[in-house]
């Protein structure tokens, strides 16, 4: 089946969470010196840091127990796919290698 949609395109223009992306991707713009140090040193990790971080702000405003869940979430929510910058067809992370990645970069 081929789908031909934005997730941006699903996500309602006045949705509060859109104010909220915008801030963070300039933060993480103003970080990008810091994650490319990390990159050069131990290669590309399998959950940029980036999405790491995004991912954490989620789960804190949507008050999402567990990384287990958030990544089951991931599945299915196109509104933290949106926020995550990740389409349709990208897969999503793994618990396991998310709590790793996590636990690298902290």
């Amino acid at each position: 089946m081929l789908a031909l949609i934005s997730v941006a395109d699903r996500i309602p223009p006045d949705h509060p969470l859109r104010p909220i992306k915008a801030l963070a991707d300039q933060a993480l713009a103003a970080m990008t010196d810091a994650f490319d140090v990390m990159y050069a040193e131990n290669g590309r990790v399998s959950v940029p840091p980036e999405r790491l971080l995004l991912s954490q702000l989620l789960m804190a405003l949507f008050s999402v127990r567990s990384e287990r869940q958030f990544c089951e979430q991931l599945q299915y929510n196109l509104l933290f796919r949106w926020f995550l910058d990740l389409d349709l067809m990208e897969p999503t992370f793994d618990p396991s290698t998310f709590s790793k990645n996590r636990d690298g970069v902290a």
